[in-house]
Formats: C-alpha cells, sequence, structure tokens
C-alpha cells in the first residue's frame, strides 16, 4: 500500500467528497449555466477550460505549500476570501441589473461579452471562494505527509478536473439548452433576478464564514 502514491481508501473518500461539491450549486455552477443561456453551448465548453486552467493554478499553489501559508498568514487568506466574496456579489449586482436592463437591448446577465469565455471562466474560478475553501480546508486531510506530495497532488487534480469538467459541461449545457428562451423579456428578467439573487446569498454565506 505504501509503495502507491495516494492509499486507496482515501482516494476513494476524496473521490466521494469530490463529487458532492462538483455538483453543489456555487457562484462558478451559477456562473456557467448563465454562460450557456447568454453565449451558447460553445461558449460553455470554452469557459470549462478556464476554470480548469485556474483550477491547476490552485494545485501549483498547493504544491508549493497553500496549507503552511494559510497557517501563517491566515488574514491575507481571509482578505483573498473577503475578494471573492465581492467579486461574487459584483456578478450578482450585474445579473440583477441585466435582469432590469432595456429590453430592446437586453446586453449580458453576467458574462462579459467582449472577453473570451476562457478568460470569464478563470476569473471566476480563480476568485471563487468555494475553490479557497476546497485547497485551505477540504484538500490538506487527504494529503499523507508520509509520501511525496506531488504524485498526490497529480492524482487528486486528475479527480478534480475530471468530475468538475464533468459538473460544469452540464450546467453550461443545461442553460444552453434555455438560450432560446432568452429571447423572452418575461424568462430573462426571471433568470437574471434567479442569479442574481443566489450570487448575492453566496457572497453573504462567505463572508458569514469567516
Amino acid at each position: 500500500m505504501n509503495s502507491l502514491p495516494v492509499d486507496p481508501h482515501l482516494y476513494g473518500a476524496f473521490l466521494g467528497v469530490m463529487a458532492v461539491m462538483a455538483i453543489t450549486p456555487g457562484p462558478a455552477n451559477v456562473f456557467q449555466v448563465a454562460v450557456g443561456v447568454e453565449r451558447g453551448r460553445a461558449a460553455a465548453l470554452q469557459s470549462v477550460v478556464g476554470m480548469n486552467a485556474a483550477t491547476l493554478v490552485w494545485f501549483g499553489a498547493a504544491a508549493l505549500g497553500l496549507g503552511a501559508l494559510v497557517a501563517a498568514f491566515p488574514q491575507v487568506f481571509k482578505l483573498v476570501a473577503v475578494g471573492g466574496a465581492l467579486y461574487v456579489a459584483w456578478l450578482g449586482i450585474k445579473a440583477l441589473r441585466g435582469a432590469f436592463a432595456n429590453e430592446s437591448q437586453p446586453g449580458a446577465i453576467v458574462t462579459v461579452r467582449d472577453r473570451s469565455a476562457i478568460v470569464n471562466g478563470f476569473m471566476v474560478q480563480i476568485a471563487n471562494p468555494k475553490a479557497i475553501l476546497f485547497f485551505t480546508a477540504v484538500l490538506p486531510p487527504f494529503l499523507d505527509v508520509q509520501r511525496p506530495i506531488v504524485p498526490q497532488l497529480l492524482l487528486f487534480a486528475m479527480a478534480t478536473i475530471s468530475m468538475d469538467v464533468l459538473a460544469m459541461s452540464a450546467y453550461g449545457l443545461g442553460g444552453a439548452a434555455l438560450a432560446r428562451r432568452l429571447s423572452e423579456p418575461r424568462f430573462r428578467r426571471g433568470f437574471g433576478i434567479f442569479v442574481g439573487v443566489l450570487l448575492l446569498l453566496a457572497a453573504v454565506l462567505i463572508v458569514s464564514r469567516l
């Protein structure tokens, strides 16, 4: 067993936790639905690429000792979490403004249309408080200090990205399936309000847990 990069039982438990986290609605999931609704299937899949590029950046930070940095500078990471919460709140306000925009010039609800979907996805995930929580609180207990850290992180990264690709693609494609209805003013307004309220609630929950 010790010759394996990760204990199989521990890895199985991680897969279970990761599956739940991947499908649980969060700021990135809500954003992904909005991308699918506003910009279609191709943009939704491109956004998934950007999100997982950001996830790889977080895994790189974990390899460089993210847990130790959190322990040494907890206030810094609280500021990062607050920044993420403010970004989520900004997306929520943007969604609400989009819901009540001029119906003849609807514009985007959440996404930035003049920016690549990949960049949009990266920006959302790199500032996603759910990702910060995962790498600072969820992942560390699954790391075995008696084994080489880098091979463990590679296996955890493969599992995380695989499940995230499946979940985020499903959210984005589900949103794309609703895209035709976005031209209906009543649906657009209701969708914008729904997304905005969810994002603002997520921001409040993030701050309340600090």
